[in-house]
C-alpha cells in the first residue's frame, strides 16, 4: 500500500508539474508499433494499473502507424474508435498482438456517446423469448447479463447498479411485472445485480415523489423495482481507448480512411490509406488483418473493399433528451412499460439530471444526427402521464439523436423487432466487419472480431482472451469513498478576472464527479487544479473543473473543444446552453496546451458552436410549448 501511494504521488505530481512525456517515458517507456504488447493477464494488469504509466503522445502513435510496410505489417488494424473498435484493440494487444487503430472523429464521437447509458441484459427480449418460445432472444439475454456483470466489475468507477421503477396502475399490471422481473433475476443467476421487489403505492411515492398516484387505467396500485447498470458511455469508451494505448496498441484519433489497400493480386485486403484530421497528412498503414468496427458507417468500408457489397446495417434512430435533476430522485430510474406505439420510454438519473428516452424508428445516416421535434414530443408526452410535475418543453436541458448499427434483417418491417445481436464475417479476404450488439456485450463482441482476425491472417498470439478480468485504466485500487482523499487533501486554487489566485474547496460535489470520471487517476488532475490555478468550475452548478481539460489534452487524446465539451466531460449533452458559455475558457486552455494560433481557435469555437446546435435543448429548438405545460 505504501509503495502505491507513493507512485500515485509520483504520477501526481509528474502530471501537475507539466512534465514531458519523453520524462514520464523514463519509469514506463511506451510501446511503438514493431513491440508486442504485455501479453497476458498480469502483465496487462501492472501496466495499466501503475499510476506512473503514461500513454503516448498522438505523434508518437502516428509515427508509428507510418513506420509500418509491406514486410512489417501490424497484425491486426482497427477502423473505428467507438466502444467495440477500442474494445477489439485493448482484446488484440493484450493477446500480445500488434494492434493499430484509426478512428475518423474522436473516440466514442459517434453512436458510442449517444446511448441510454444502460448496461443492461434487455427485459424486453426476455419478454418475447417467452411469448414467442424463441430460443435466439432468450440467448441473447443470458449473454447479456453475463456481460453486464462484468463491465461493472470492470470499470467500477465509471459503472453502477441502479434500481429502475416500473408502475402499475393495474393489479394484473403488477403481477405479470413482478413474474417477469424475478424471471429476469432468475436468468442472470449469479451474476444478479440485486433482487427486484414490489413496492406499495405510499412506498413507491416515498422512493419516487415525483411518481402520479394517477393513471388513464386508474390509481396507481404499486411498483415493480428491478435493476440494470448504468454507465458514463464515452468516459468508459475512452478509457477503452487510453487502456489499448497502455498495453501497446497504437490509437489514433481524427485519422480518416480514405481508401483500403490490396495485395498485388487484388485478393486480399493488407492495409489502408490514411489522412490525418488535424494536419491533412496521408499516409498508408500496412496490417495482416483489417477489423472493420465503424458502427453505422461500416457499409461505407465494406463497400471500399467491393462496391458491389449489399448492405449489412438497419439504421436506427434513438432520441435522448435531458431534463433538470427534480424530474426523477437521485439515484432510481422509472421505466414507463407502454407508450401508445408499443415502445419502453426510461428516464433515469444520470450526472446530476435526468435522462429520458428513447424512440426507435428508420434514419438515414449522417455524421451528426438531430433529434426531430415530434420525437422529443413523443418522449414527453410518454412520462407525462407518469408524473405529478409539471412536463414542459422549455425544461430541456438538451436533446440529442444517435444512430444504432442493428444487423440487418430482410423479413424485419421494423427496427424495433430486430435483435440486438451481433455479428461477424468477412466480406473479403483479409477484412473482417463486426457490427449490431449493444453497448453491453462490446467486449465480447470485440473478443469475436479478434478470434476472427486470428483465423483470417493466421496470426500468432501469446495468449487467450484475458479482457473478461481486466479493469480499464483508473479501476484498480478505486473504491466508492476514494473521493473523500480528494476532499480532504487537496484544494481549488482559482485565478479571478482580476489575475489574483485565490484558494476554494474540493468540495464533496467536485471531489465525487472526478472520483467517478477518472477513478484512480482523479488525484493528478486534483494536482492541476491546485498547483497550476485551473481549480475553477467550467460551468455554474456543474462540477468540472478548468483542470480536466488540461488533464485530458496531455492524458486522454482530446485533440478539440468538442473532444472536451461532449466526450471527455459530458457537459454538452447535460445541458448545451451551458456548454456553449463554457467554450471561450476550455479552447483558451486547449490553445495553450496544444499550441494553436488565433486562427484555430476562432475555427474550434465556430465548429462546437455547431455541433451544439444538433443538440436541441430549449434555447436552440423552434417549437410550441403549449402541450407540455402541466395540468
Amino acid at each position: 500500500m505504501a509503495t502505491a501511494s507513493r507512485l500515485r504521488g509520483l504520477g501526481a505530481v509528474l502530471v501537475a508539474s507539466g512534465a514531458t512525456w519523453a520524462a514520464v517515458a523514463l519509469v514506463q517507456p511506451p510501446a511503438s508499433a514493431s513491440d508486442r504488447g504485455p501479453a497476458g493477464l498480469d502483465a496487462a494488469r501492472r501496466r495499466i494499473a501503475d499510476p506512473a504509466a503514461a500513454i503516448p503522445p498522438r505523434e508518437v502513435q502516428e509515427s508509428a502507424l507510418i513506420g509500418t510496410s509491406v514486410i512489417n505489417p501490424l497484425d491486426v488494424l482497427v477502423i473505428g474508435g467507438g466502444a467495440t473498435g477500442c474494445g477489439v484493440a485493448l482484446d488484440a494487444a493484450t493477446r500480445g498482438l500488434r494492434v493499430g487503430l484509426v478512428e475518423r472523429e474522436d473516440f466514442s464521437s459517434g453512436t458510442s456517446s449517444r446511448s441510454t447509458k444502460l448496461i443492461h441484459g434487455g427485459v424486453r427480449y426476455l419478454e418475447k423469448a417467452v411469448f414467442n418460445l424463441d430460443y435466439g432472444q432468450l440467448k441473447l439475454v443470458f449473454h447479456a447479463l453475463r456481460e453486464r456483470k462484468q463491465v461493472i466489475e470492470n470499470a467500477p468507477h465509471l459503472c453502477q447498479a441502479l434500481p429502475c421503477m416500473t408502475p402499475c396502475f393495474e393489479w394484473f399490471e403488477a403481477v405479470y411485472y413482478w413474474m417477469g422481473l424475478k424471471l429476469y433475476d432468475l436468468v442472470a443467476g449469479r451474476r444478479m445485480l440485486h433482487l427486484s421487489r414490489y413496492y406499495s403505492a405510499n412506498e413507491s411515492v416515498e422512493l419516487f415523489p415525483t411518481l402520479s398516484r394517477k393513471g388513464h387505467n386508474g390509481s396507481l396500485k404499486g411498483t415493480v423495482v428491478y435493476y440494470d447498470g448504468q454507465m458514463n458511455d464515452s468516459r468508459l469508451n475512452v478509457g477503452l481507448a487510453c487502456s489499448a494505448a497502455l498495453v501497446g496498441a497504437t490509437v489514433l484519433n481524427h485519422a480518416e480512411v480514405i481508401s483500403l489497400i490490396k495485395d498485388d493480386f487484388g485478393e486480399r485486403i493488407i492495409g489502408a490509406r490514411i489522412r490525418d484530421q488535424l494536419s491533412g497528412k496521408e499516409f498508408d498503414a500496412y496490417a495482416k488483418v483489417v477489423v472493420n468496427a465503424a458502427g453505422p458507417f461500416c457499409d461505407s468500408v465494406r463497400k471500399m473493399a467491393n462496391k458491389d457489397l449489399s448492405a449489412m446495417i438497419c439504421p436506427s434512430s434513438g432520441v435522448h433528451i435531458v431534463l433538470p435533476d427534480y424530474y426523477s430522485p437521485e439515484g432510481m430510474g422509472l421505466i414507463v412499460p407502454k407508450t401508445k406505439d408499443g415502445r419502453v420510454v426510461f428516464m433515469l438519473p444520470w450526472l446530476g439530471r435526468t435522462i429520458a428516452g428513447t424512440t426507435d424508428s428508420n434514419t438515414a445516416i449522417t455524421m451528426l444526427p438531430e433529434p426531430h421535434e415530434d420525437e422529443i414530443q413523443f418522449i414527453l408526452d410518454a412520462i407525462c402521464n407518469y408524473l405529478n410535475v409539471q412536463v414542459r418543453r422549455s425544461d430541456v436541458l438538451s436533446a440529442w439523436s444517435g444512430i444504432r448499427p442493428l444487423a440487418m434483417d430482410p423479413s424485419a418491417k421494423n427496427t424495433e423487432s430486430i435483435s440486438r445481436d451481433h455479428i461477424v464475417r468477412e466480406d473479403h479476404p483479409g477484412l473482417i466487419t463486426i457490427t449490431g450488439g449493444k453497448w453491453t456485450t462490446y467486449r465480447s463482441m470485440a473478443e469475436d472480431a479478434v478470434d476472427a482476425a486470428i483465423r483470417s491472417g493466421k496470426l500468432n498470439p501469446a495468449n487467450g482472451c484475458v479482457t473478461d478480468n481486466l479493469h480499464l485504466v483508473g479501476g484498480y485500487g478505486w473504491d466508492p469513498a476514494s473521493f473523500t482523499f480528494l476532499a480532504q487533501h487537496y484544494v481549488r486554487m482559482k485565478r479571478t478576472h482580476s489575475g489574483k489566485v485565490i484558494p476554494g474547496v474540493m468540495d464533496s460535489a467536485i471531489s465525487k464527479h472526478l472520483s467517478h470520471a477518472y477513478g484512480t487517476l482523479a488525484e493528478q488532475v486534483a494536482a492541476i487544479a491546485q498547483n497550476e490555478n485551473l481549480g475553477k468550475r467550467l460551468a455554474h452548478g456543474y462540477p468540472f473543473l478548468e483542470a480536466e481539460v488540461a488533464y485530458c489534452a496531455r492524458n486522454e487524446y482530446c485533440e478539440s473543444a468538442v473532444d472536451f465539451i461532449a466526450r471527455r466531460s459530458r457537459l454538452a449533452f447535460l445541458d448545451t446552453d451551458a456548454a456553449c458559455r463554457a467554450l471561450p475558457r476550455v479552447i483558451q486552455i486547449l490553445a495553450a496546451e496544444h499550441k494553436w494560433d488565433r486562427a484555430r481557435q476562432k475555427l474550434e469555437l465556430q465548429r462546437a458552436k455547431e455541433f451544439l446546435e444538433t443538440f436541441k435543448s430549449s434555447k436552440n429548438a423552434q417549437f410550441h410549448d403549449g402541450k407540455h405545460i402541466g395540468s
